[in-house]
């Protein structure tokens, strides 16, 4: 009995990890939105094909992570975007690892990080079409 609870328990904390990661993906790809018909002032060419390109797959992946679809690839691609994340962070802003009154930190980025890496890892859980494709 306390086997099925904890697999019942597993799957809502991997159902609530996948919506709350899915969530932050969507407004991230809808805050760069507005940077689609112009770039800001100062951005390099690389840097806004990547902001582009980001708004494309962060809600694609997001969507995928709803539904729970493809998830171990999802997550896993959506890790990678997060290692850039802190990658660009730290060296263009010279982030330290925690935020506080000198900035922005990359505990954040950090945390969406491992909640990426938790679902490539564990994947959906029950709640989720790749659990009825099975």
């Amino acid at each position: 009995m306390e086997g099925e609870y904890n697999k019942k328990l597993q799957d809502i904390v991997l159902l609530v990890l996948r919506l709350v990661i899915a969530a932050i993906f969507l407004f991230a790809a809808w805050a760069k939105w507005q940077y689609i018909s112009m770039s800001p002032d100062g951005v390099e060419v690389p840097m806004e094909k990547l902001t582009k390109f980001l708004m494309i797959v962060e809600p694609l992946g997001a969507v995928a992570l709803i539904g729970g679809f493809l998830t171990r690839s999802a997550a896993a691609g959506l890790a990678m975007i997060m290692v850039g994340a802190v990658f660009v962070l730290r060296i263009t802003a010279k982030s330290s690892l925690f935020t506080g009154q000198e900035g922005i930190g990359l505990d954040y980025n950090l945390l969406i990080l491992a909640g990426c890496l938790v679902l490539a890892a564990f994947g959906p859980g029950r709640w989720s079409i790749d659990a009825m494709r099975k």
